[in-house]
């Protein structure tokens, strides 16, 4: 098998597991090819902590669960130093925390201070932490996926805006269908008589890397490059294309979010077998990538707008150079 395959299989194998949550699998699949952070906002119970954990034991990688709480703290995550030895004749070591895992679920992410997300936010853009000065680096494999809860507001601490940009995409998840809900129900049921994931050959760090350096080759025209960016900067001049749009974007995307549509496009050409990317992917990503990189105004909100209406609307105006 080639590596494209050996990614669709792991594919079908999430989706084996993670019943009616098609959008959600293919976002991880999207994530680690295209090297990125996930933000998942949903209602409790729908498989967004299961999905991460069923890809860890799909993956030769290290797991790591980071439950949000108001009291948490910076070394919590990051991992301190640590006095070693007797008094006068020890030694200062630093030991990891679990944000040195490969995949690392952020579980409720909004609920956690400030310093933390802080700390968090070096960790997703810099790959690296520093602790008392010294600059520790992460894996070359490490994802971030952050949940949050869109009910539940009270105890929360809303996620700044420079660190939204930071996720390569945002992913709404909503509930199954009936026929999918049932099947979930016989397979959690079934679950303890079968033992699928021991049975399933992890896929390597090196054959998801090599797949990553495949992804990096693939051609995008510069049709499609002036077709992101008239995408990108539509959301800062939305009156341009459509006049009723006019006041309802008060920031536009950033051009971290064009770099960001190139890398999903690619890796999103990548999984359907092309060597080159069509309008099609950028349509496709669209939405995920850039719906949590614009915020809208009051008059947006008052009209029962959001970002995912006013993104459909510019993509039926702005048109293939």
């Amino acid at each position: 098998m080639d590596n494209r395959q050996l990614l669709l299989q792991l594919g079908e194998h999430l989706n084996a597991g993670i019943v009616g949550q098609q959008e959600l699998v293919e976002g991880l699949l999207l994530a680690l090819l295209a090297d990125g952070h996930l933000l998942v906002e949903g209602f409790p119970g729908l498989a967004k902590t299961r999905a991460i954990k069923r890809l860890g034991e799909l993956l030769e990688a290290d797991f790591a669960r980071l439950q949000f709480t108001p009291d948490l703290l910076p070394s919590d995550i990051t991992g301190a130093e640590q006095y070693l030895g007797e008094l006068g004749q020890g030694h200062l070591e630093f030991r990891r925390g679990p944000l040195f895992a490969n995949l690392v679920l952020a579980d409720e992410v909004n609920r956690a201070p400030a310093k933390v997300q802080s700390a968090l936010l070096e960790a997703m853009e810099e790959r690296q932490v520093t602790v008392a000065g010294q600059r520790h680096g992460l894996p070359a494999l490490f994802l971030v996926m952050a949940t949050q809860n869109p009910l539940e507001q009270e105890g929360t601490y809303p996620l700044p805006e420079a660190q939204l940009d930071r996720f390569l995409m945002q992913l709404n998840v909503g509930y199954p269908d009936s026929d999918a809900e049932l099947a979930m129900l016989r397979l959690v049921r079934g679950e303890h008589q079968a033992q699928t994931v021991g049975q399933v050959p992890r896929l390597s760090q090196a054959t998801l890397l090599a797949a990553r350096g495949e992804v990096d080759q693939v051609h995008v025209s510069p049709n499609i490059e002036r077709y992101m960016l008239d995408l990108v900067r539509a959301t800062r001049c939305a009156e341009r294309y459509d006049a009723e749009l006019k006041g309802y974007i008060e920031v536009g995307v950033s051009p971290r979010g064009l770099i960001a549509l190139d890398r999903v496009a690619r890796a999103r050409a990548w999984l359907r077998g092309g060597d080159f990317v069509i309008p099609e992917d950028v349509r496709a990503s669209v939405l995920p990538v850039l719906r949590h990189r614009m915020m809208l105004s009051y008059t947006a909100q008052a009209a029962g707008l959001d970002s995912d209406t006013v993104l459909q609307r510019l993509l039926q105006r702005v048109a293939v150079a």
